[in-house]
């Protein structure tokens, strides 16, 4: 089996990598399907306020949500004649 060693230099440290050659050249077909999300100022700020919501628990379950959701489509009709 063939391996292949990924090297990154990043803030005064090296990391190495390594993983089975095939593995490594799938990574490299999605990379390039995939792109890179780089978030912009205004979204890391809502992110980030996100969390900290998230961390207080002001926040819906995916149950209630989808029966709020639910509610206000099912509203009563007037019956037409």
């Amino acid at each position: 089996m063939s391996t292949t060693t990924v090297s990154r230099t990043g803030k005064n440290t090296k990391q190495f990598v390594t993983i089975p050659r095939a593995e490594y050249e799938e990574l490299l077909v999605f990379k390039k399907i995939i792109p890179v999300f780089k978030p912009t100022k205004s979204e890391l700020r809502a992110i980030a306020f996100g969390r900290a919501e998230f961390k207080k628990g002001n926040y819906s379950s995916w149950e209630n949500v989808k029966h709020e959701l639910a509610n206000r489509r099912s509203k009563p009709r007037k019956k037409t004649t």
